[in-house]
């Protein structure tokens, strides 16, 4: 679902319940009331830890925070889980704070119901490791008389943890031994129950196998072999054996032949592929050949077709040269004439 579909349909339901005029304890708020745990959702990257601790600490006072960042970059993700010390401060906050903008961006903010911190590692301080595992406070601080009274109900162990984990190691390794003595005296108790006369009944379930049908048919097969079988009995039995011997031999003989087929088949066809190979070749050489012999007739064709032309042109030349003896002896006669006039 679209984050901003989730910010309407939250602050759709504060509405109505704000018209109905709905009591604390049916409220949908009331399902989140063991959780002091908020998610806060699409603020912009630019935000710290300390921006959000400053925008939300206006409803309560603010004991943890997980703002989610990128492992390799170190950059936020634009989501956090934050934790008030009192869980009505939840409330105010998701009625409050959903649906405002922070810098141009809707957030939402939302109950979480079961929400468990990232481990951290061993520098946090007793206070943080003492809310990590009793939760933060889901109700209110009861008053008290004095601030003696406040550190002796809710005191605070230094360096306690390694100590209850190493007693929990012991407690199991204890809870084991005992275990392991245990079975060993139960198997020393049957062990003594089955070595005395006086218990005839097996303490052990023994499984009965069942009888195989099969064995009975080979068992009366070899009897009736070895003697109660008679003469006639005999002789049908071997003419059987004979009778199946030959037919498996015709089988044989049979797929000997079918392979053998099939062998003659494939050379025939082989050899076919080869031959129409061999035809192919041939009919390329020749096709080769004859348009090896077309190309020399058609340069023969132009060697005749050029001496034509260079022929001609050399005719052209002569008559044209006689052309122009004829034309210089005209001119002479010419000069001869206007010279004897």
């Amino acid at each position: 679902m679209n984050p901003l579909t989730k910010v309407k349909l939250i602050n759709q339901l504060n509405e109505r319940e704000a018209d109905l005029g709905v009591k604390e304890t049916v409220s949908w708020h009331s399902e989140y009331k063991d959780s002091a745990w908020v998610f806060i959702g699409g603020f912009p990257y630019e935000l710290s830890e300390g921006d959000i601790i400053c925008v939300f600490s206006q409803y309560g006072e603010i004991v943890n925070i997980n703002l989610v960042r990128d492992k390799k970059t170190g950059k936020s993700k634009g989501f956090c889980f934050l934790c008030y010390e009192d869980q009505r401060s939840t409330i105010l906050a998701v009625d409050n704070f959903n649906g405002i903008k922070i810098k141009g961006r809707t957030i939402r903010v939302d109950h979480v119901k079961d929400y468990r911190p990232p481990k951290d590692s061993e520098d946090i301080d007793d206070v943080t490791k003492i809310l990590r595992e009793e939760g933060c406070a889901p109700s209110a601080p009861a008053p008290s008389s004095s601030s003696s009274e406040e550190n002796e109900q809710n005191p605070v162990p230094a360096k306690k943890l390694k100590k209850d984990k190493k007693e929990k190691k012991k407690k199991k390794k204890e809870k084991k031994e005992k275990k392991r003595a245990k079975k060993e005296t139960t198997r020393e108790g049957r062990s003594a129950r089955s070595s005395s006369p006086a218990n005839c009944a097996p303490a052990v379930r023994v499984k009965e196998e069942k009888e195989d049908a099969a064995y009975d048919k080979y068992h009366h097969k070899a009897a009736l072999s070895s003697g109660g079988q008679s003469n006639g009995q005999r002789a049908k039995a071997n003419e059987r054996l004979q009778d199946e011997r030959e037919d498996r031999r015709k089988n044989q003989g049979k797929e000997t032949e079918q392979r053998r087929q099939t062998d003659r088949d494939i050379d025939r066809r082989r050899e076919a592929d080869r031959e129409r190979e061999r035809d192919r070749n041939i009919n390329r050489r020749e096709g080769d050949m004859r348009r090896e012999g077309d190309g020399e007739i058609d340069r023969r064709r132009e060697g005749e077709r050029e001496r034509d032309i260079d022929r001609s042109r050399e005719g052209d030349r002569e008559r044209n040269r006689d052309k122009d003896k004829r034309r210089e002896g005209d001119r002479g006669r010419e000069t001869d004439r206007y010279r004897e006039k």
